[in-house]
């Protein structure tokens, strides 16, 4: 059970330091309207393509957009795209017309000349990028508003990859591009002011923005910035966002600790529980590249002595919140799969510890690396870091922020196991970014590249959820990552925020506060 501050004066120092950021902006910035919005950490960097963080992606979705986005039921629809690509059919050619009008930050129309270019630096940077760049054949505009991709040979997920929010394949003004981005150009529905590290990022309202005419519906349809800026303070521990929330500072905060649920549930004057159903899943990433972990045996051992339905229990305690399941995706869905599943929540120390000792290990430190920004991972590597301990390995917690866990992830050298959590999507190469080619983890085999091959290239729905099973087995065989479970997530809205719509990478076009 979380132990609040008792003295009132204690909370209104906390609140004072937690909310800096916001107060700075509030008075430097005065508007009409304007979102205080309490986010886990600082993110590491505003460059959509340079992050797979999900923080990154809740922040730049505003900013910029892709061809094609998830309406509410995780379908496919067009967003910068006029419609959906024409598909040759031998499934290799996708023509993909753009809708003419469409008014970047800068002041003039975007062209297929930037999406190009867009997309070019996205398969040179991010995760799922190199996994699309592996299978084109060649990319080039066609005028001014079509763009033709070519495939060396079909691949089902092309449209989910150009579709997520995370390591998005944002497209900007060719201009503007950089390596770093220096100069952040898009489409969307807000435009980059300002950021103050450790205060806020400041997003305002693009007057001259170009809206789809359909309802919105999920990320997609139209989207209106109703109101004029947006505030993404860092609150980096999760009491004091709870404590902001609950002193009505923050119109949104984001990712609470389920603790917090009945006291949310009671101050609904000042503040509203949100849970997002079927949130995610948290998982562990191990580095096959370097260290103890890159021997696929001592990842076995470790999978072996890992129980994830105690580690779920210590994350999340509500059984509200968490299931403790081996598929990769929920029953009742098209990839559901138990292949592999025996592996899962085994918790056997002394079966691990012979597994260990097969494999060669020395008592080598096992280097965990985690952030308390996400409380539950902070809590789930608690209860791993003892059971790796009660099974003979030596394992040590490395606690940082979010920001310096997103940076030292990128660094072969300096960690062992990471905790993590993603989004639960539909299509399975959308996460986690393990799937794709150079994230942190660095997980290439021949194994793997047979089993995603063929699934990738079978278009086929029926037979794609048959080979899914083949790809699960396979990270359940050579354990780049271990999925931990479930989740449902808690976050809180003020009561006068209106059109809130609870989802994954929350977002706050279409949305009003109500006087």
């Amino acid at each position: 059970m979380l132990h609040f501050p008792a003295s009132r004066r204690l909370l209104l120092a906390l609140l004072t330091g937690a909310l800096a950021g916001a107060s700075l902006v509030a008075q430097a910035q005065p508007a009409k309207s304007a979102l205080n919005l309490a986010m886990v950490a600082e993110p590491q960097t505003l460059d959509p393509m340079a992050s797979t963080a999900d923080l990154v992606g809740t922040i730049m979705q505003h900013v910029y957009e892709p061809l094609y986005t998830f309406d509410a039921k995780w379908a496919i629809v067009p967003m910068l795209a006029e419609a959906l690509p024409t598909v040759s059919k031998d499934g290799l050619k996708y023509t993909i017309p753009l809708r003419k009008g469409v008014q970047l930050h800068s002041g003039r129309e975007l062209l297929a000349d930037d999406v190009v270019a867009s997309l070019r630096r996205w398969m040179e940077m991010a995760p799922r990028g190199k996994a699309v760049a592996k299978e084109l054949a060649s990319l080039e505009a066609k005028g001014t508003h079509t763009v033709e991709l070519v495939l060396k040979t079909p691949y089902a997920p092309l449209l989910p990859q150009l579709a997520l929010p995370s390591g998005m394949a944002a497209i900007m003004a060719k201009e503007a591009i950089a390596n770093p981005l220096t100069s952040f150009v898009g489409t969307g529905p807000y435009r980059f002011k300002e950021r103050r590290p450790d205060q806020y990022v400041l997003l305002t309202r693009f007057e001259q923005y170009s809206p789809r005419k359909e309802p919105a519906n999920g990320y997609g349809g139209k989207r209106e910035a109703a109101v004029e800026e947006l505030r993404f303070v860092p609150v980096p521990n999760a009491n004091t966002r709870v404590e902001g929330a609950l002193a009505g500072q923050f119109q949104y905060a984001d990712l609470l600790p389920i603790e917090a649920l009945p006291r949310l549930e009671k101050a609904a004057g000042k503040t509203l529980p949100v849970m997002t159903a079927s949130f995610g899943f948290p998982y562990l990433v191990l580095n096959t590249k370097e260290g103890v972990m890159a021997a696929q045996p001592l990842r076995k051992a470790v999978q072996i002595a890992i129980g994830q339905g105690e580690m779920l229990a210590a994350g999340f305690g509500d059984t509200r919140f968490f299931i403790a399941e081996g598929n990769h995706f929920p029953k009742g869905t098209p990839f559901f799969s138990e292949a592999g599943a025996d592996a899962y929540n085994e918790r056997n120390a002394n079966k691990a510890k012979a597994a260990a000792a097969a494999a060669g290990y020395k008592g080598e430190t096992i280097r965990v690396l985690t952030s308390r920004q996400y409380d539950f991972h902070y809590n789930m590597a608690l209860i791993m870091a003892e059971q790796l301990k009660r099974a003979g390995f030596k394992a040590e917690l490395n606690v940082v922020d979010w920001a310096t866990l997103v940076q030292r992830r990128n660094d072969a050298k300096l960690w062992d196991i990471y905790v993590t959590h993603s989004g639960q999507f539909p299509e399975p190469m959308l996460s986690p970014p393990q799937l794709g080619e150079g994230a942190p983890g660095w997980w290439g085999t021949p194994a793997k590249t047979a089993a995603l091959a063929a699934f990738n290239q079978e278009t086929n729905p029926a037979k794609r959820a048959t080979l899914w099973g083949a790809v699960q087995k396979v990270v359940y065989d050579e354990v780049p990552y271990i999925n931990v479970g479930k989740f449902n997530s808690l976050s809180a809205r003020a009561p006068n925020l209106e059109g809130y719509v609870p989802a994954t990478w929350p977002f706050f076009w279409n949305v009003r506060l109500k006087s």
